[in-house]
């Protein structure tokens, strides 16, 4: 229950500074091509430049023209072009052929190209093999800090998720070391740190390691107390679950970008979309869930509906959402979820997802719930594996077949090995070996078998509360009202449970249960340094995506708690974005 007395919750660092840092360098290598040019931006770029630098500003530097870089040959005709992209293989390519083009035709222009957030050598590499490396400048804009909200931040690389936790690339790493540099230098360093997951820990280390080589962060009054790096796959279950606040649904539904929604005809009742920034200042929508939307529409707002623009907007997508919730009967959805979460009627949540399979719902839908029942049961019992995965092929189409290879390295799906004989061959092991190397063989057995653990986790961590009668979500007691009530994300008693302690101690078995003995850390420095003020900041960082549920959990949190929250992710996420990553199939 919420406590009568509680501090007024802290201010917020003002973010408005980063978004005015990456204009200044936007136009600082933009003027580096004197004269005019065109600009030539990759399509998901796109978003974030719109929050950063309207095309007016870009027209007072000389930008004449701009282009996106699609498949198709451009047809600019002016004599310098700069290339705004990603550091991915595909754009040099694009930007190879038509220097390559211009050559052949006796043309010489002037070329650059403006890596975000970093180069990496694999694209210089490139340039080098298609011979035109000589022919254009590269920079970098090391923008990889967007604020989406008064207390987001997203690093939006979407491809964080796929390339670290499905290839294993560390090159982002140095991306994420560089952004909690870059606060830090801002805002002063932080003097509590506490983490979990191995990419986690790489971040943290070469974070540190930049913090040492700079002397400028050193002697700065820390504005935030403290930071917690949390590793996507340390709790996929969250991030599966269908999400019922508001802003979860919207995402859900709609798909946020960027921070904000495009709200199509259905919702505006005209034949225009409209653009939406999401806002957490905005406060109509606080601890909604369906049955609450239904009254909110029908009762409290159709009056208001004419007066405010925005907020007929809302009701619109709300009517929207519910028309769509309905079709696919979300509530039978939301039972076999909540089934699953708790461990009860297995049986009858895998024959809902058979049906759900058999009768073609989305290929995506059908995947999600197939890996939280592996999950939420520490992998598939190998009948019920092969007969789920048999039926999806022939649903769907054998071509997902190496989609099911990525979900069983990521730990997603997984097929149960009798456990009695893992941890038979592992004591016998470390009676033979020092304490030590047998920790790493015991390690190595872990990995081999990706153990999720859940429930064993969800009972220590008391993540399914015991409800007595209804659930009030307009007056929610604990952090799973972001759940209706039914589940408290993972992630965020993890917090929780570290920010009271102030360290890992007296977790030891929840760390062991997440296979997680050697990622898990502890850094305190002196907190003279840090204001009472500035304690009760927190910093949560995201590897891997963050969704709205778990923003919302944390916000409730902070409510409680006297905390503030402010949350930096690689993306935001939700269960379709997550299993998109893994398929090996395009939509």
């Amino acid at each position: 229950m919420a406590s009568p007395h509680r501090p007024d919750a802290p201010e917020l660092p003002d973010f408005s500074m980063l978004k005015r840092l990456a204009r200044d360098q936007l136009i600082y290598l933009l003027e580096q091509l004197p004269g005019k040019k065109d600009l030539f931006i990759e399509a998901d770029l796109m978003s974030p430049l719109d929050r950063i630098a309207s095309v007016s500003i870009l027209k007072q530097h000389e930008v004449d023209k701009l282009y996106k870089v699609e498949s198709k040959p451009a047809l600019s005709s002016n004599e310098q072009l700069c290339f705004l992209v990603r550091p991915r293989i595909k754009n040099m390519r694009y930007i190879a052929n038509l220097v390559n083009a211009d050559k052949l035709a006796g043309r010489a222009r002037k070329y650059k190209v403006i890596f975000s957030p970093q180069k990496f050598y694999s694209c210089e590499m490139v340039l080098e093999e298609e011979g035109v490396y000589g022919d254009v400048s590269c920079d970098e804009w090391a923008f990889s800090l967007l604020p989406l909200d008064v207390d987001l931040l997203s690093m939006e690389l979407p491809e964080f998720f796929r390339d670290y936790f499905v290839e294993g690339d560390q090159r982002w790493i140095n991306t994420v070391a560089q952004a909690l540099h870059l606060l830090s230098t801002l805002y002063g360093s932080f003097p509590n740190c506490y983490g979990i997951g191995r990419c986690a820990k790489m971040s943290y280390e070469l974070w540190r390691k930049l913090e040492d080589e700079d002397s400028e962060t050193k002697g700065r009054r820390a504005e935030v107390g403290h930071v917690f790096l949390l590793d996507r796959d340390v709790d996929f279950v969250t991030a599966l679950c269908s999400q019922v606040v508001y802003e979860g649904l919207v995402d859900d539904t709609f798909r946020v970008k960027c921070g904000s929604v495009d709200f199509g005809p259905e919702v505006t009742s005209s034949d225009k979309s409209l653009k939406v920034l999401l806002n957490a200042e905005d406060k109509r929508r606080r601890g909604m869930d369906i049955k609450q939307m239904k009254n909110f529409v029908s009762q409290e707002l159709k009056g208001l509906k004419q007066e405010h623009r925005l907020l007929s907007l809302h009701i619109g997508a709300c009517e929207s959402i519910m028309k769509k919730k309905t079709k696919q009967d979300f509530q039978e959805l939301i039972k076999t979820e909540h089934a699953l979460l708790e461990g009860f009627n297995i049986r009858e949540s895998t024959n809902y997802i058979e049906e759900h399979i058999d009768r073609q719902v989305s290929p995506i839908e059908s995947l999600r719930l197939m890996c939280l029942l592996s999950i939420t049961e520490n992998g598939l019992i190998p009948k019920d594996y092969r007969s789920l995965k048999t039926q999806y092929m022939q649903s769907y189409g054998p071509e997902h077949l190496l989609t099911f290879s990525n979900l069983r390295r990521a730990g997603l799906l997984t097929e149960q090995v009798p456990g009695e004989t893992l941890t038979a061959v592992e004591s016998k092991v470390s009676k033979l070996v020092t304490d030590k190397a047998a920790g790493k063989i015991t390690d190595a057995f872990s990995s081999l078998a990706k153990r999720s653990n859940f429930r064993a986790i969800s009972k220590k961590l008391n993540l399914i509360p015991r409800v007595d009668g209804e659930y009030d979500l307009k007056v929610p007691r604990d952090m799973a009202y972001v759940f209706s009530g039914a589940y408290v994300p993972l992630s965020c008693r993890i917090i929780e449970q570290v920010l009271e302690r102030r360290s890992w101690q007296g977790l030891d078995e929840v760390v062991r249960l997440l296979n997680c003995s050697e990622f898990a850390f502890t850094d305190m420095t002196k907190e003279d340094t840090a204001s009472s003020e500035s304690l009760r900041l927190v910093l949560v960082v995201f590897l891997g995506g963050c969704t709205f549920s778990e923003i919302s959990a944390l916000r409730f949190l902070g409510r409680e708690k006297g905390y503030r929250f402010i949350f930096l992710t690689t993306a935001v996420t939700n269960s379709a974005r997550l299993m998109e990553a893994m398929s090996e199939v395009k939509a």
